[in-house]
């Protein structure tokens, strides 16, 4: 009678620990969703490669495809001959950091490269750099693939320059293409900039160059049916994030290379990531058992 009486109390006090876990976590499992908000990650500046970051290269591309990724965040700069590439920015301490330095003069490291100079100076020696071009030829290649634009210069001519560039070429290769093009804003007005150049199927807004409220930026989110947020680790707040569920607006926190990080973000409520590193593997685990540590 006693042991029954243990039993009872054992799997009474399991029931319990169930209960509070599945309490206290909340993450966000949405019903599946269409277009880049069907995948939870997003590889930042075309993914990470033998642990070099900010490559955006082919090589990193093929890589975390093989991953199962299929939402690609590119950065998007003009050459000095007005082509658009995808590169973080300009300056002597990155051309050192991707390993160009020695195939280009040293009076170059810090400056503007033209297209040939830019798709010549291959990333560490080996890994091809991608032009606008070259990344419309991989979207139509692989037609799962979804491009999320990081545009490194935003002042209203440029934004102008850049966005004509893209919208030109993907009409001109294929149309359909401009579908999977994703637009990422960094501040209000960016949006009817774009939208008078093409009215993109989805727009992502970044926080990460505004100050706007909270606030502000959920009632600008359900005004102009904005596809998804994403923000910092330090602007991303449960109070932000709730708003953004209740009007079906995913977020997304970056840059995020470590799955405690993405534990805390979901039970926020977040529901995906930028990320150099991780598979989608990481972020689809059952959350209970990820909190239990299982």
């Amino acid at each position: 009678m006693r042991r029954k009486k243990v039993i009872y109390s054992l799997l009474m006090l399991a029931g319990l620990g169930f209960l509070l876990v599945a309490t206290l976590y909340k993450p966000q499992d949405r019903d599946p969703k269409d277009g880049f908000t069907a995948h939870r990650l997003v590889a930042h500046a075309m993914g990470g490669i033998d642990g070099l970051t900010y490559s955006n290269t082919y090589e990193a591309f093929a890589a975390n495809y093989e991953k199962g990724i299929r939402v690609f965040e590119a950065d998007l700069l003009l050459s000095k001959d007005n082509k658009l590439i995808a590169r973080h920015e300009w300056g002597e301490s990155f051309t050192v950091m991707l390993g160009q330095e020695e195939v280009m003069d040293p009076g170059t490291h810090g400056a503007v490269w033209t297209y040939e100079e830019f798709k010549n100076a291959k990333v560490m020696g080996r890994y091809e750099p991608l032009g606008w071009e070259d990344i419309l030829d991989l979207m139509e290649q692989y037609p799962d693939m979804y491009l999320i634009t990081d545009t490194k210069q935003i002042e209203p001519e440029e934004i102008d320059q850049i966005f004509t560039l893209i919208t030109e070429a993907a009409e001109q290769k294929n149309p359909e293409l401009l579908k999977r093009i994703v637009p990422q804003i960094y501040y209000q007005s960016m949006w009817d900039a774009i939208e008078a150049i093409y009215p993109f199927d989805s727009v992502i807004f970044t926080l990460y160059q505004t100050h706007d409220s909270d606030e502000s930026i959920v009632e600008f989110a359900k005004e102009k049916g904005i596809a998804a947020i994403t923000m910092s680790e330090t602007r991303a707040n449960a109070g932000l994030v709730a708003s953004l569920n209740e009007l079906g607006i995913p977020s997304y926190v970056h840059t995020i290379n470590d799955r405690e990080q993405v534990l805390k973000f979901k039970r926020m409520g977040v529901y995906g990531f930028y990320t150099d590193f991780l598979e989608e593997k990481d972020v689809e685990s059952s959350g209970w058992l990820q909190y239990l540590g299982l």
